[in-house]
């Protein structure tokens, strides 16, 4: 089989295709055939040394989906049937996604029920799942508003298709005007343009989920109403402490939390894909690669004026 390995930290040259033996199942760990997954930002931090827990060599990629291919000598799993892999060591402490075959812990393999193709699959279980945590958390019902902080985001589009979805009435942001048509033909109620880390609107919502984190975090909470919820899912920003913070001007009467959608449960996967299965929701792919290719994809990840969506490798 071919595995992506990163042997040392580095540049896009050091994502190196091995031949390797397929794995054996365990007593607990199921040898996965993937199909194809997500390419993510971090994971481009990952391979040039910003992630200390990581070891190399290692095959990175934290997200897959694909079928059973060996299951576990415990597995409630049957060879053949459609799964999807998300974290829990996942290309960080053991061999994640950029490989043909994977053996991977039964803990963290969660059956789906999904029509699509393999490429529309991947396009789900990282972005679609922090998206419907955060609402969840978030405990806004049908009729109540909503903004999300960083819409054009695959978090934020996400979050936007399933809380319409949800009937809930959804503004979501955006820096850059040209995209403002986007955000509506997906469904927005309100686009509010997000200029110099402020808001452009004296509104106010039940809920928000903010993906640009600490800058911004007493401008997103000044539009959140008494008793509505806050939570951030993203550091678009890239800094994680909130200094300066004044607790009773900006969280009094306020419910604030965080959703880092490391507890990932059979019943949240299954109800998420209800609400996507029922309401045929989807966000754009960018590009779709192979996996020959996946020093471009990682490229092309960065690309500051790619067009909006994510960027799929596939495995055939």
């Amino acid at each position: 089989m071919k595995a992506v390995v990163v042997n040392q930290a580095g540049g896009p040259e050091v994502l190196q295709i091995e031949e390797r033996p397929i794995p054996q199942a365990t007593t607990d760990q199921t040898v996965i055939h993937i199909k194809a997954f997500a390419v993510h930002r971090y994971e481009v931090l990952t391979r040039e040394g910003g992630s200390p827990s990581v070891k190399f060599p290692r095959v990175i990629g934290v997200e897959a989906v694909g079928e059973v291919y060996q299951p576990s000598k415990n597995s409630r799993l049957a060879r053949g049937q459609k799964i999807m892999v998300v974290n829990g060591g996942f290309g960080r402490a053991f061999d994640g996604s950029e490989q043909e075959y994977a053996l991977v812990p039964d803990e963290i393999i969660h059956p789906v029920t999904f029509e699509g193709s393999w490429t529309e699959f991947a396009n789900y279980p990282e972005t679609f799942y922090t998206a419907f945590g955060a609402l969840k958390t978030t405990k806004l019902h049908a009729g109540q508003t909503l903004l999300v902080r960083g819409g054009t985001t695959g978090v934020g589009m996400a979050a936007l298709v399933m809380a319409k979805a949800m009937g809930l009435k959804v503004a979501a942001t955006t820096r850059r005007k040209e995209r403002s048509q986007m955000l509506l033909d997906m469904g927005a109620d309100e686009v509010v343009i997000d200029q110099d880390g402020k808001l452009q609107t004296n509104n106010s919502y039940d809920g928000m989920l903010d993906m640009v984190g600490a800058p911004v975090v007493s401008d997103s909470l000044s539009h959140v109403k008494r008793g509505g919820y806050y939570t951030t899912i993203g550091l678009l920003s890239g800094e994680w402490i909130w200094n300066n913070f004044d607790p009773f001007e900006n969280i009094a009467g306020k419910y604030v939390t965080a959703f880092d959608g490391v507890d990932i449960n059979d019943e949240m996967v299954n109800d998420m894909f209800k609400l996507i299965n029922d309401n045929h929701l989807t966000i754009p792919i960018a590009k779709v690669f192979k996996l020959d290719e996946i020093q471009a994809a990682q490229e092309y990840i960065m690309k500051h004026d790619r067009p909006i969506g994510q960027v799929i490798v596939t495995t055939d």
